[in-house]
């Protein structure tokens, strides 16, 4: 049901989005969905959560020897890329840009929790390993988390083809060096 409720906002955007063309699309009664979901927003917001986690677990690197700093930033940068450009993002961002507003103005959400809890275990190894400046694990999560949070979010907003060291590749190779910088020892 999640992919057919995928389909149909990426078709038409989440305010176009019916329960009827989700189950539909799904093959099943509306009841089935109304069953397990109330409403649009929250089927929503679980394909998001589904979404999102997809995205920050494919972005997690392997343990291959490197130091945990390095495996760090570079998730956080191939994370933050791999969002910006995710087309249910993208869809939600051209289309219903508010839905985004309470996981950023109000409220942290299911996948904002998981990114915590990612970002924590892979400090934690920083920190074990003396890669990672040492501080207090969830404070420092929730700091990373504002700033990629910004820039999988804004960074389009910041960039001018023009000029080609305001491009989305020169950010994200800023962001690689404030991450760096940030958890350094």
């Amino acid at each position: 049901m999640l992919d057919a409720a995928r389909d149909c906002v990426l078709a038409v955007g989440v305010r176009r989005t019916t329960l009827t063309d989700i189950a539909r699309r799904a093959g099943v009664s509306r009841m089935t969905i109304y069953r397990r979901w109330p409403d649009v927003r929250t089927i929503v917001g679980d394909l998001m959560t589904r979404e999102w986690i997809g995205v920050a677990a494919a972005a997690q690197p392997p343990e291959d020897g490197r130091p945990a700093r390095e495996r760090l930033v570079d998730a956080l940068v191939e994370g933050v890329r791999a969002f910006r450009a995710h087309p249910l993002l993208r869809k939600i961002v051209e289309v219903d840009p508010e839905l985004l507003l309470p996981y950023v103005l109000d409220r942290r959400g299911a996948s904002q929790e998981a990114f915590l809890e990612f970002f924590e275990t892979a400090l934690r190894a920083g920190h074990a390993d003396g890669t990672i400046r040492r501080a207090h694990p969830a404070r420092q999560a929730r700091a990373l988390l504002l700033v990629v949070q910004s820039f999988a979010l804004s960074a389009p907003t910041m960039t001018d083809d023009t000029d080609p060291e305001l491009s989305l590749d020169a950010l994200d190779a800023e962001l690689r060096r404030i991450l760096d910088r940030t958890l350094a020892p």
